[in-house]
C-alpha cells in the first residue's frame, strides 16, 4: 500500500541492497574489516549481543564477517542493513530493538555523537593509498617547503595519512596530519593539549596556531565518479576561504584544484539562504532520530522560524524523495535536520519539487545577527548552532534594530518586510502550546488538512 507520507511497500523488497555474493576475498575480510580488532572490543566490553552495521554496498560481505566473528568471540551478531536514514549515522534504535549491547559500524561515517549512550566501534575501512605517487603530486602542488599543509583524507584512507607524512616531512616543516574523532575508549585521558576538533577529524595544532592559516591536501575520491562526496563537500564549505584546497585520488596521483568546485558549491549555498529569507513557509524535516540533541535542535529551528515571521511545519517522512516531498505544495522550502553528511548528500535525480537546505542555511536565513565576525563562513552540524557550541548566535531582542535592517531579495528584487514577532514569552504564542499532541495514524489525498495535524 502506498501512502502519502511513505514509498510503496514493494519498493523494499525490489531495491537491490549491495552486489550479492562475496564482496572481499575470504583471505582479506580480516584485514579489510579489522576483525581483530572488533573481536577484542567485543570480549573487553564481555557482550553477549552485538548489531553489526553495514551500509548497502557492503552487505555482500556482511554473512561471512558475522559468522567469523560469532566464532571467535561466541557472542551472537545480528546484521543491520536498511537503516531508516542515513547509513553513516550509527543505528541505536535498530540495535536497542534487537536487544544488542554494542554495536560495530562498517563503512563511511558521519562520527556523529549517538542520542543514547551505547558502546560503539568504528571500521571505517582501509582503501589502498600509492603513497610514492600521492608523495610526488603533493611536492607538485606545493613547491614551497615552508608553506603550512593539511593532509586530509577520505575515511578509508585515513590509515595512509602518517606514512605519507613520514615521505614529505624531510622537506616540508609545517605539515599537519589530521586523523578521525573517533569516539575515545572509556577510561582513556584526552591527550594533550587537546586537539581542534572539526568536520569529524582531530588536528592537533601548535599552540598558537589555527587551521584557517593552513592550505588543504586531501587524499581519497575517484576519477570516475562524478558526484561530489558529502564529506568533501563540508570540507570545501568550511575550509578558509583564500587557502588553496587540492584534491588527490590515492589509485593514480592525479590532482584537482577544487577552488572552483568550492566556489560553486559556495554560490549554491548562498542562493539557497535567499530562497530561505523569501520562503514563508518552511517545512522541517526530521532526518534522524539517533544523533545527540536533535530534539533540542528542532526546537531551535522552530523558534528561528517564529523569529522571522515564517510558519514552520516538522515532517518525519524517513529519507526525501521527490514523490513524499511533492505532497506538500504550499511549502516554500524545506530544511533537513540531520547528521553533517546526511545534509549534504547528493539530491536524488530528477530533482525536487522544492530545494533542501541544511540547518546553517536557515540559521543565515532567519537570524540577523549570523554570523559573527571572524566566524568561518558555513557549518555543516546543526550542533553548532545551539547553546552551549562557540558558535552560537543568540537572537538578537525584538526591539533590536538588526530586525529592521532593509532587505532587498536578490531573487526576486523586492523589498522584503521586516518580520512581526512575538517573544516565546508572550502569552499571544501560548494556544499553540495548549493544543493537544495529535498523532496520524493514516495518510489522506487532503493535503492541507495533513499538514495542519503536525504539531
Amino acid at each position: 500500500m502506498e501512502s502519502t507520507f511513505s514509498s510503496p511497500s514493494e519498493a523494499a523488497l525490489q531495491r537491490e541492497a549491495g552486489a550479492p555474493g562475496l564482496l572481499t576475498p575470504p583471505e582479506d575480510l580480516d584485514r579489510v574489516y579489522e576483525l581483530e580488532r572488533v573481536a577484542g572490543f567485543v570480549r573487553d566490553l564481555g557482550c553477549q549481543r552485538v548489531a553489526l552495521q553495514f551500509p548497502d554496498q557492503l552487505l555482500g560481505d556482511a554473512g561471512a564477517v558475522a559468522a567469523r566473528l560469532e566464532g571467535t568471540t561466541g557472542s551472537k551478531m545480528f546484521i543491520l542493513g536498511d537503516t531508516a536514514y542515513g547509513s553513516c549515522c550509527v543505528d541505536v534504535l535498530g540495535a536497542e530493538q534487537a536487544g544488542a549491547q554494542a554495536l560495530v559500524h562498517f563503512g563511511p561515517a558521519c562520527l556523529s555523537p549517538p542520542a543514547r549512550p551505547l558502546p560503539v566501534a568504528f571500521v571505517l575501512g582501509q582503501r589502498p593509498v600509492h603513497l610514492e605517487l600521492c608523495a610526488k603530486a603533493f611536492e607538485a602542488e606545493n613547491p614551497d617547503p615552508k608553506a603550512p599543509v593539511v593532509l586530509l583524507s577520505e575515511p578509508a584512507c585515513a590509515h595512509a595519512l602518517e606514512a605519507l607524512a613520514t615521505l614529505l616531512r624531510p622537506r616540508y616543516l609545517d605539515l599537519l596530519v589530521s586523523s578521525p574523532a573517533l569516539p575515545l575508549p572509556a577510561g582513556s585521558c584526552s591527550p594533550e593539549p587537546e586537539p581542534l576538533e572539526r568536520f569529524g577529524r582531530r588536528f592537533p595544532l601548535a599552540p598558537g596556531r589555527c587551521l584557517e592559516e593552513y592550505g588543504a591536501f586531501y587524499v581519497g575520491g575517484s576519477e570516475a565518479s562524478a558526484d561530489l562526496d558529502p564529506d568533501l563537500s563540508r570540507l570545501l564549505l568550511g575550509w578558509a576561504p583564500g587557502q588553496p584546497f587540492f584534491t588527490c585520488c590515492p589509485d593514480t596521483g592525479q590532482t584537482q584544484d577544487e577552488g572552483v568546485r568550492a566556489g560553486r558549491l559556495k554560490a549554491r549555498r548562498h542562493y539557497l539562504v535567499e530562497r530561505a529569507r523569501d520562503a514563508r513557509v518552511v517545512g522541517l524535516l526530521a532526518g534522524t532520530l539517533g544523533v545527540a540533541r536533535h530534539r533540542e535542535a528542532l526546537a531551535h529551528l522552530r523558534n528561528l522560524t517564529r523569529a522571522a515571521g515564517k510558519r514552520s511545519y516538522v515532517l518525519a517522512l524517513g529519507r526525501p524523495t521527490p514523490p513524499k516531498l511533492a505532497n506538500f505544495p504550499e511549502v516554500d522550502v524545506f530544511v533537513l535536520l540531520a547528521c553533517p553528511l546526511g545534509a549534504l548528500a547528493p539530491q536524488p535525480p530528477g530533482g525536487l519539487f522544492r530545494p533542501i537546505l541544511a540547518p546553517c542555511e536557515l540559521e543565515a536565513a532567519c537570524n540577523p545577527a549570523w554570523p559573527p565576525s571572524g566566524l568561518a563562513p558555513y557549518l555543516t552540524h546543526y550542533a553548532d548552532l545551539l547553546p552551549g557550541s562557540p558558535f552560537h548566535v543568540p537572537l538578537p531582542p525584538p526591539d533590536s534594530e538588526l530586525w529592521d535592517t532593509p532587505d532587498v531579495s536578490l531573487i526576486t528584487g523586492e523589498l522584503r518586510p521586516p518580520p512581526a514577532w512575538k517573544p516565546s514569552n508572550d502569552p499571544g504564542c501560548l494556544d499553540l502550546n495548549l493544543r493537544p499532541q495529535l498523532e496520524l495514524a493514516e495518510s489522506s489525498p487532503a493535503v492541507p488538512s495533513l499538514c495542519s495535524l503536525v504539531p
